[in-house]
């Protein structure tokens, strides 16, 4: 899928932005990677693109910034996201982030209604790819009763008390294990509180549990409304995680102590490139008058080049902005991550990577793989 060259600004060179920047650049774009701390800079320096020290919260700065850029990826903490995405439409720049604050999301949404630029939050993995498989498992059946999403981002050896590496924003993790969590129930979307609704889940031999988080299902509960009975989002975990997190963040209130936690988490769950993405997607309803089960199961391993959770959300952020710019989305408001089909998502040159990766694993990974291949 061939794409016009763009002036692009990624901000913020965390784990997750480099790599941003690198998928755009190799596309031939010409790209900027900026963020506030110049010693976090440089060590993305020499990766094909250009860097350039700018804090994100003065926007009087970003607002020079991104003046003459045609395109912006946030990948910086979601408390920044809405000034970002202000100052994107006052610039003329169309605007992607990886958030999965809900407020920041529905902001975005209102301020879209008469941009003249495509607004795009919430890409990357969850939300992001898994809100494209939940409406493309939604669209199997003639009606559909039941859609299940689990996502988990893990360590491949945990070796701490918390069975958990911090592979992506602490401070996104420490906001989805706190707000309230969407859900459809009985055909109602309702609020549950995270960190409760816990199950088990056995995925290829192994053990996790899932359990409440904040944010997956993006705007699903919107868009799929008066279409499904029951629709939930969990996150995957190694056992006994989340007992541990409700310890800390409500036996001992650090959810309103979030500077601690912050320091806890850095101190407690390094980021190791030696990690796993699960994705398991359930979907049941009736076919041609019988009732159906379906089910998608994908996972994606770490190597020292690239971890897991920096392919799979670079690659699901860099998929939308190739989407758009092949005309594929629509070019101004706002967009959901659900505007994308799983074949056109499938058919980018990141979004490819997420299908390559199901190659030479289980039959069922296989399967879906070999589905996709053939639907592009």
């Amino acid at each position: 899928m061939k794409t016009e060259t763009k002036r692009t600004a990624v901000l913020g060179a965390g784990q997750i932005g480099v790599i941003i920047a690198g998928m755009l650049a190799k596309q031939g774009h010409q790209v900027t990677l900026a963020d506030a701390a110049p010693d976090q800079l440089a060590l993305a320096a020499g990766q094909g693109f250009a860097t350039e020290t700018v804090d994100a919260s003065d926007l009087e700065r970003l607002r020079v910034f991104l003046t003459d850029r045609d395109i912006v990826v946030s990948a910086c903490p979601y408390f920044l996201n809405k000034g970002i995405a202000r100052i994107a439409v006052e610039t003329g720049t169309h605007y992607f982030d990886l958030t999965e604050d809900v407020a920041t999301t529905a902001y975005i949404k209102e301020i879209g209604g008469g941009a003249n630029v495509a607004l795009v939050p919430q890409c990357g993995l969850a939300p992001g790819f898994i809100c494209i498989l939940g409406a493309d498992m939604a669209a199997r059946f003639d009606t559909v009763k039941t859609i299940k999403m689990r996502v988990g981002a893990l360590p491949l050896y945990p070796t701490n008390a918390l069975r958990y590496n911090v592979t992506w924003s602490v401070d996104g993790l420490i906001n989805e294990y706190c707000n309230p969590c969407e859900i459809v129930f009985d055909g109602q979307p309702i609020l549950v509180p995270a960190l409760e609704g816990l199950e088990g889940v056995m995925i290829d031999g192994v053990a996790y549990e899932a359990f409440n988080t904040s944010g997956g299902l993006g705007t699903l509960t919107e868009t799929l409304a008066g279409k499904v009975r029951d629709m939930s989002y969990k996150t995957l975990r190694y056992p006994g995680h989340a007992e541990i997190m409700k310890l800390l963040l409500r036996g001992l209130d650090l959810a309103g102590d979030k500077e601690t936690m912050r320091r806890i988490l850095k101190q407690a769950a390094p980021f190791t490139r030696k990690d796993v993405v699960v994705i398991f997607v359930t979907g049941i309803g009736e076919k041609a008058g019988r009732l159906e089960e379906d089910s998608v199961v994908l996972r994606y391993d770490g190597n020292e080049e690239m971890s897991a959770i920096q392919l799979t959300t670079a690659a699901g952020c860099v998929a939308m902005v190739e989407l758009f710019l092949a005309g594929k989305l629509p070019q101004a408001g706002f967009v959901r991550q659900e505007d994308a089909s799983l074949r056109d998502f499938l058919a980018t040159r990141a979004g490819s990577r997420l299908a390559q990766e199901t190659r030479g694993a289980d039959q069922a990974k296989l399967d879906f793989a070999e589905e996709t291949r053939n639907a592009a």
